[in-house]
């Protein structure tokens, strides 16, 4: 493990060690959560890169998935929740199916308008605990990316143009064979809604992430990089392996 200023960042040599030490420590907070509480709610990012901690999750024998509510952070618009290219259908297949939450409420990309208010609700309706997420080629965080990203944003939910770089991530991860199909707009949770959750959960691998992990952990705390906006949550834990961190020195 390596500190940076007053961060929780875990550096692991494999993708596959990241992801079961960042599975094993939201594990264990969902425990402690459920120890206090009578049931506890949760976002998750929808995105390759959280593969490994998402099935670490699955195997868990020791959370007690029916009190738990889930969410989702993201979504294109105008893709039905039935399509693998979903970030719905990307939750279903990999967790939201696998195990028996409480209740699972899903953004829909076909009804943007009302997704929006929906969501915008049941955000309200009680504080989230834990958010699972991770961090864009270009810095954003959900779909937050640089030219709408907003840190006083005053919305839980929006509606979002989706810049170049955050659309050909898709195309590199293998989401989208090209980048013309990859959609124009999403639904996203805003950075204040995520940054208002009591735990944080960060997991970034890949060499494509290097350039983004440098500038949240070392740059300026700016909408230029969303996800610089981490450095000041008083509980956000990063998981990085070596491709993403790439042994680099931070000052």
């Amino acid at each position: 493990m390596k500190k940076f200023e007053h961060l929780d960042m875990h550096v692991y040599p494999s993708r596959e060690e990241m992801g079961q030490a960042a599975g094993a420590d939201v594990e264990k907070q969902i425990v402690a959560l459920l120890e206090k509480k009578e049931s506890i709610r949760m976002v998750f990012a929808a995105a390759p890169s959280q593969n490994e901690a998402l099935a670490s999750l699955v195997r868990s024998t020791k959370v007690d998935w029916q009190r738990i509510t889930a969410f989702h952070m993201d979504e294109y618009i105008g893709l039905d929740s039935t399509d693998s290219r979903s970030f719905a259908g990307f939750l279903n297949e990999k967790i939201f199916q696998q195990v028996p939450f409480r209740e699972v409420h899903l953004l829909d990309g076909n009804n943007p308008e009302e997704t929006i208010t929906r969501y915008s609700k049941l955000l309200s309706e009680a504080p989230i605990d834990i958010v699972c997420l991770g961090i864009g080629e270009n810095g954003h965080i959900a779909f937050n990316d640089p030219p709408v990203a907003d840190f006083n944003d005053l919305k839980l939910v929006k509606r979002v143009t989706l810049d170049w770089a955050c659309r050909n991530q898709q195309v590199n991860d293998g989401c989208f064979p090209t980048l013309e199909e990859v959609p124009t707009e999403a639904i996203t949770l805003t950075i204040p809604a995520l940054m208002r959750a009591d735990y944080l959960f960060c997991v970034v691998p890949g060499k494509t992430k290097r350039q983004a992990v440098y500038d949240t952990l070392n740059g300026p705390i700016t909408e230029e990089c969303p996800a610089s906006i981490l450095r000041t949550h008083t509980h956000c834990k990063f998981y990085f392996d070596e491709d993403s961190f790439g042994g680099q020195q931070y000052n």
